[in-house]
C-alpha cells in the first residue's frame, strides 16, 4: 500500500525533519548583540577603520544588483562573528573620495581592515562560504 503525498502522518514527519534540519544547520547565535552595519562616509571612514579589531567594509551603490545580493550574506557573517567583526558600508556614489583612494573600480568590493590596516580584499558577489573563509583568515 502506498501513502498519499497528502497523508497527514507524512506531512507531520516532513515538518519535524525540516525543523530538525534547520536547528542543526541554521546560523549560530552570536554572543554579542548585532547592532547592524556601520554607515561609513568620507568624513567617518578613517575614524572607524582606525578602531581596534576587524572591520569589513562593503563598497556598494544603490543601483548595483550584485551589491544587493551580497549584502544579506555580509550581514549574516557579521552577525555570526559579532564579537570579532564589524561591518561597514560605504556608498561609492555618495562618498567618491574614499572609493577613489582605494581604487575601487568594481562593486561590490569588500575590504578587510585589522587594527586600522588594510589586510585583504575580495571583489564581487561571492557566496557565504567564501566570505566566511575570507574573514576566518584574519580572525
Amino acid at each position: 500500500m502506498h501513502a498519499s503525498v497528502d497523508d497527514p502522518e507524512l506531512v507531520e514527519i516532513r515538518a519535524r525533519k525540516l525543523q530538525e534540519l534547520m536547528a542543526t544547520t541554521g546560523p549560530k547565535p552570536a554572543t554579542a548583540a548585532w547592532t547592524g552595519p556601520i554607515r561609513l562616509t568620507d568624513a567617518t571612514f578613517d575614524r572607524e577603520v582606525g578602531r581596534a579589531g576587524l572591520l569589513l567594509v562593503d563598497f556598494w551603490a544603490e543601483w548595483c544588483g550584485p551589491c544587493h545580493r551580497v549584502a544579506p550574506i555580509l550581514e549574516e557573517v557579521a552577525r555570526a562573528h559579532a564579537t570579532a567583526l564589524r561591518l561597514g558600508k560605504l556608498n561609492v556614489d555618495e562618498n567618491p573620495r574614499t572609493a577613489e583612494r582605494f581604487q575601487i573600480a568594481s562593486i561590490p568590493t569588500m575590504l578587510l581592515f585589522k587594527d586600522g590596516k588594510l589586510v585583504d580584499g575580495i571583489i564581487g558577489a561571492v557566496p557565504r562560504p567564501q566570505v566566511e573563509a575570507f574573514v576566518a583568515r584574519w580572525s
